[in-house]
């Protein structure tokens, strides 16, 4: 039997087999004539997919490296100012350290915190920078639109957390304690409770932002939004439980907010519906 035979062709060697196989990426770059190169350099067209797929990582490494640039300056001026912003975080409570190395890993985290929030948003520029030109036209009006809604939305949830919820639910869970106990508040468990207080307030606020984005590609309705409302103020319930301490004053304090935002995100959805229904009659 011929080791070169094919179903519809014999092949004298294999270099004649090797001609007639498509060619790969790399010798079809090869084969391909200087002046077609020449005009896909001129018209900023890729040849092929790998040279796509190079510059969108290449562009994705450099918005990358813009957003390490920008926290770490934060970074610096946060760290080096720590003792000027301090009180501000503490709010006098008595804290204590339960190692040597606790003090360092206090500060470094709770810079690493701020400086990540202040960065936020020229990071979210960066990001929309790299993903915008693959965006469809209403995707990219959506979120040119309402990213400053977000940015202003994310800073209230977390005024709201640092400013009500957090002291509250802070005095009131010292109080129960001291009743029976002697309260000593280490400086990592007073971080942890003042960023579990204040960031998923921040993230909650962005509920009706959401709710227009499902609404805008269908996925969403107002009416779907009033027959699941029950579920919905269940659901909220349930998740201003883990995402509180466990107090019912905290948990409380963020179900309320998280009700009327549900209630804001029904009304907004509605009056986009009837904007829709005007616009094409």
């Amino acid at each position: 039997m011929d080791p070169y035979e094919d179903r519809k062709r014999k092949y004298l060697s294999p270099l004649d087999k090797k001609e007639a196989e498509p060619l790969t990426s790399v010798e079809a770059f090869v084969e391909t004539p200087a002046e077609t190169i020449e005009q896909a350099m001129v018209t900023d067209e890729p040849l092929f997919p790998l040279a796509s797929l190079l510059e969108h990582i290449t562009e994705l490494r450099k918005q990358i490296i813009k957003g390490l640039v920008v926290f770490i300056l934060f970074f610096i001026v946060v760290f080096s100012t720590i003792n000027f912003w301090f009180p501000y975080v503490t709010r006098g409570h008595s804290l204590i350290i339960l190692g040597p190395l606790e003090v360092v890993k206090f500060y470094m985290t709770i810079s690493t915190t701020l400086a990540f929030g202040l960065s936020m948003p020229f990071l979210v520029h960066f990001l929309w920078s790299f993903v915008k030109p693959g965006l469809k036209e209403e995707e990219s009006r959506f979120l040119g639109l309402y990213a400053p809604v977000m940015l202003v939305l994310f800073l209230m949830g977390i005024a709201f957390g640092y400013f009500i919820v957090n002291p509250l639910s802070y005095t009131f869970l010292v109080s129960i304690g001291a009743a029976n106990f002697d309260v000593m508040v280490s400086a990592s468990e007073y971080m942890h409770f003042l960023v579990m207080t204040t960031v998923p307030l921040g993230l909650l606020f962005e509920l009706p932002i959401v709710a227009l984005f499902l609404s805008s590609i269908g996925v969403l309705t107002a009416e779907s939004m009033k027959k699941i409302r029950g579920w919905s103020y269940i659901a909220m319930g349930v998740g201003s439980a883990v995402i509180t301490p466990p107090d019912f004053i905290s948990q409380l304090l963020v179900l309320i907010p998280m009700i009327i935002l549900y209630e804001i995100s029904i009304y907004l959805v509605k009056r986009i519906e009837r904007k829709q229904i005007e616009s094409t009659a």
